[in-house]
């Protein structure tokens, strides 16, 4: 057994009396008979480390929890205050997230203004450690105009209550997306008091990010660290980073300028700020006119052959009929529509011809004498820069602590659904709330969304196919054995237009008509005689009834009244149909 190691050097008698000292203060040893020197020194340090990483591991869990988290798993009520305020009337809800089984603080009530706070129980201070703000928005059903961030209040005045929560009460930080009109961001807002005057200056992040556009659940969260570093991300993606004391990221700067413009420095009245003079020299041309017209008649056009002079572009429908309840005293002077002149169609043009306008060569315009160098030019006049009394050197902000949370917005859109705010120290610990309570949510909106989207897109292509055959169906009607079927035809087609389920019934039916033409015409019989049973477009529509076709009489009554009332002018298929005094329900399409 080797002898144990001990230093060759002999104390003296101060030394020894220390090391008797020492030996008092050390833990007293049961030398067990057999076990080797070193291992009795290697079990007795093995004791206190091993306490040392159990008080570690203690530590690291206490760190590690969060500072703040509100889930909204348990209804609001008692934890966070409404304001009182008369101003906000907005109604906030315990409320589901739609498809979802997870509750959340719901904006349930639109064009309204929302106030709520919850105060904290302990300060958060905001110096020397690391501080991660982060939470949930879902705006379900879109924003056009309206706030969704939330403001980490700073200690109020004296005698403040959460009831009198408003715009007014001071915050240390607002963070959160905020869209209307030009504005698309997300906020990051730091409210940081000036050590030199005192007051309390607004900081915005320059280039904040914009805001995702859809109705899915986001989270947002704020990085904070104790380097003066600021990270924002959205759905824990980074989006923006920047240095709280560069003069680059927030407008103002936290530092102020060491000089100013001198506010009282005035511009002398001799002060000439213009590059270039008109020449003082320069004279008009003798030829120049100024009064010549920029366009002038084409004296080589010639009228076109077949030019109907005395025809007007547009007549009087020769169909329209005067209502009989057509008063003129009090509907004024009853006029017929206009229609296309159709002895127009097939000429070069109606109505008086006149030539047409070209660019006059001779036009110049009005003279300006030409620039030139302005020999007295100064430059751009500025102010003398001066010594800025409002100067400080800052190695890192003085924020306020954050005593409470609130969220006081004014929003135009309703659904908005605050979940799951969170305040820690750890930046794992907000990456791993992100994958607990955002993540499945969120998959789940965006699979359904993909879902909803290749609905959509095959809704598209089919309302794309029946517009086609729609189309087709018009050239067919067009065809001149089917002459005295058109106006029936053409009524079913924009039946089928307004019920496009009826397509394939619309498509069987003139397939019947054009089946039945064709034979008639190979195998002789009446061409106008209905068939014994007619396909009708009641039928087409799946109703049992058939209807009666109406009398010549009521079919003229009801051309007129049509026909009277004032619209806009008609398409050809349009005036096809009216002038036929075709009504259509209910009758045969093989009835002319």
């Amino acid at each position: 057994m080797a002898a144990p190691f001990f230093h060759s050097r002999r104390p003296g008698k101060r030394g020894e009396a220390r090391a008797a000292l020492s030996l008092r203060s050390q833990p007293r040893v049961v030398i067990c008979p057999g076990l080797p020197p070193r291992k009795l020194i290697l079990s007795q340090m093995a004791v206190p480390f091993l306490l040392l990483l159990i008080a570690s591991s203690f530590l690291q869990i206490w760190a590690s929890d969060p500072l703040y988290y509100e889930s909204f798993d348990e209804p609001f009520e008692g934890r966070w205050i409404v304001s009182k305020k008369e101003d906000y009337e907005g109604l906030w809800k315990h409320s589901k997230s739609d498809g979802h089984e997870d509750y959340g603080l719901l904006v349930s009530e639109k064009a309204r203004k929302y106030a709520i706070v919850k105060e904290l129980d302990e300060p958060i201070i905001l110096k020397d450690e690391t501080v991660i703000l982060q939470f949930e928005v879902r705006l379900q059903n879109g924003i056009e105009c309206g706030g969704a961030y939330l403001k980490y209040l700073r200690p109020q005045k004296a005698g403040w209550t959460a009831r009198e929560f408003d715009n007014e009460s001071p915050y240390t930080i607002m963070f959160g997306p905020d869209k209307c009109g030009i504005t698309d961001k997300v906020h990051f807002i730091f409210l940081h008091k000036n050590p030199k005057t005192g007051k309390f200056v607004e900081h915005h992040l320059k280039y904040a990010p914009t805001i995702p556009n859809d109705k899915l659940s986001h989270v947002y969260t704020a990085i904070l660290k104790p380097d003066n570093e600021l990270r924002i991300l959205i759905d824990g993606e980074e989006k923006r980073k920047a240095n709280l004391l560069s003069l680059d990221y927030f407008e103002p700067a936290f530092i102020p300028p060491k000089t100013i413009p001198d506010p009282d420095d005035k511009k002398p009245e001799d002060w000439d700020e213009r590059t270039k003079i008109p020449d003082p020299d320069a004279v008009k041309p003798d030829d120049w006119d100024e009064d010549a017209p920029e366009e002038i008649e084409d004296e080589e056009a010639v009228k076109p052959e077949g030019w109907l002079d005395d025809e007007p572009e547009e007549i009087d429908d020769p169909g329209a009929i005067k209502p009989k309840d057509w008063d003129d005293e009090e509907d004024g002077e009853w006029e017929a529509i206009k229609i296309d002149n159709p002895k127009c169609e097939a000429v070069p043009g109606c109505g008086e011809w006149k030539r047409p306008m070209k660019r006059n060569p001779a036009y110049k315009g009005k003279w300006h004498a030409p620039l030139i160098d302005n020999p007295n030019y100064k430059g751009i006049w500025k102010p003398r820069e001066i010594d800025n009394p409002d100067y400080f050197e800052l190695d890192k902000p003085d924020f306020e602590p954050i005593i409470a949370i609130g969220i006081e917005i004014l929003t135009m859109q309703d659904g908005i659904l605050f979940d799951n705010i969170l305040i820690t120290r750890d930046e794992k610990v907000a990456e791993s709330y992100r994958a607990k309570t955002w993540k499945p949510k969120y998959e789940v909106e965006k699979e359904k969304e993909k879902a909803e989207d290749a609905a959509a897109g095959f809704s598209d292509m089919l309302s794309g196919f029946q517009k086609k055959v729609f189309d087709m169906l018009y050239t067919i009607a067009d065809i001149p054995f089917l002459e005295a079927y058109k106006n029936k035809i053409i009524d079913a087609i924009e039946m089928g237009e307004k019920q496009p389920n009826l397509t394939i019934g619309i498509l069987v039916s003139i397939v019947v008509v054009i089946v039945t033409v064709i034979s008639r015409v190979l195998f002789g019989g009446e061409k106008h005689k209905a068939p014994a049973a007619p396909i009708n477009e009641t039928e087409i529509a799946g109703a049992a009834e058939t209807e009666v076709p109406e009398s010549n009489k009521e079919k003229k009554e009801n051309d007129k009244e049509d026909e009277s009332a004032p619209r806009p002018r008609r398409s050809r298929r349009e005036t096809t149909i009216l002038k036929s005094g075709y009504v259509g329900c209910g009758s045969s399409l093989l009835d002319p």
